[in-house]
């Protein structure tokens, strides 16, 4: 539905941007890291998400169950999201390190960030996975 669509309109964007610098003559450089060890913010793509369940039923029991299901596959997330991924999550510039998983409430600095609004809203609606 909405998530297979915005996926597809990313590719699209991608396609396009492709298209319009290389008939410039102009490079992309898709690199998370693209200046190196350097004193920045890295290039990556948060991502928000939720379930149907999480939307209407949630809880914090359903919540902590998710959380603990993430940190059990963390190495699993991390090796999709990506390559060289290690340069940009490091624990600093607003990411978590990209080996410990954490989440918090408003924390930008967490794996996950967690939305004032879904606490406040019973543990309901969608949370924002800041490592892709």
């Amino acid at each position: 539905k909405g998530s297979k669509k915005a996926a597809d309109e990313m590719w699209m964007a991608r396609y396009l941007m492709l298209r319009l610098t290389e008939k410039y003559g102009i490079d992309i450089e898709f690199h998370c890291k693209p200046l190196g060890d350097t004193d920045w913010n890295g290039s990556g793509m948060h991502a928000n998400f939720s379930t149907e369940y999480m939307r209407t039923v949630g809880g914090k029991e359903y919540f902590e169950a998710l959380m603990a299901a993430f940190d059990k596959n963390l190495m699993d997330h991390i090796a999709v999201y990506g390559p060289d991924n290690d340069k940009r999550l490091t624990g600093k510039h607003e990411t978590a390190p990209w080996n410990k998983f954490s989440y918090g409430v408003a924390d930008r600095g967490a794996s996950i960030r967690v939305p004032h609004s879904f606490v406040n809203n019973g543990y309901k609606g969608y949370l924002e996975d800041r490592r892709p």
